[in-house]
């Protein structure tokens, strides 16, 4: 018997492939990531008709900073407008919007807008959005454990007392469900420095579709293939099949 759900609870996904779907058009790259807004209302759309409770979006990391200079400007303006123009139309649907990453790299009007952001969209809850911004999946661990050492330093814990799920406390996302499928377009398998220690027993799914490209059918056959594995955590088949047989 297959103990996994049909549809997952948390996705999250690392929106790739923006910049070779706009060289393969001979348009700068910027074009793609603005083509790529499209792929983000598409998903969020299918995320709340499957009843997905958590999507977390992989926007910027703390590596792309190193991108080109012109890149990297295009890409806070288009935050910018992002949150000007998207921000009423997720907050009508119900959607929790939350920035996760080093926020304090970003200018003082970005933050300020991020802020308003998820200050206005606080109390929804049909599907908590998670964007990934400044994050890296090491930077995760090391907030993390700076935090835990601040607390034995007050006295507050004992360093022998620090266990997974002490130090789990203090990643992002820590109050939210576990992620259950990690999808990547773009054709590359990698992880890519996200989600290090939330991506441990989610399931990955990796597909060649550039972002501009990906829509609610792409995410359909994610799901589709999520549901068809068997999530053991560790166990055995047999053991997870008796679990869910109700005679036992």
């Amino acid at each position: 018997m297959n103990s996994t759900p049909t549809v997952p609870h948390h996705i999250a996904i690392v929106m790739d492939g923006n910049g070779r779907w706009a060289k393969a058009r001979h348009r700068p790259r910027s074009f793609g990531h603005n083509a790529g807004r499209k792929a983000v209302r598409d998903v969020v759309e299918g995320c709340l008709r499957q009843g997905v409770q958590v999507l977390t979006l992989f926007a910027f990391s703390s590596e792309n900073w190193q991108r080109p200079q012109d890149e990297v400007g295009a890409l806070m303006e288009l935050f910018l407008r992002a949150l000007d123009k998207e921000v009423d139309e997720l907050h009508e649907q119900g959607v929790r919007l939350r920035f996760i990453g080093d926020l304090t790299a970003f200018s003082d009007a970005l933050q300020r807008r991020m802020r308003a952001a998820m200050t206005r969209t606080a109390g929804n809850d049909k599907l908590h959005m998670n964007v990934a911004v400044n994050y890296g999946g090491r930077w995760d661990i090391v907030q993390a454990a700076r935090r835990a050492a601040a607390a034995v330093a007050r006295g507050e814990l004992r360093a022998e007392d620090i266990d997974e799920a002490t130090l789990g406390r203090w990643m992002s996302l820590a109050e939210l469900p576990p992620l259950d499928l990690f999808i990547r377009t773009g054709g590359d398998c990698r992880i890519s420095n996200f989600l290090l220690w939330q991506v441990a027993y989610a399931e990955l799914h990796f597909t060649d579709t550039l972002w501009p490209d990906f829509d609610q059918a792409c995410l359909q056959r994610a799901i589709d293939d999520y549901a068809g594995r068997e999530r053991r955590f560790g166990r055995t088949g047999d053991q997870v099949a008796r679990t869910q047989d109700p005679a036992c």
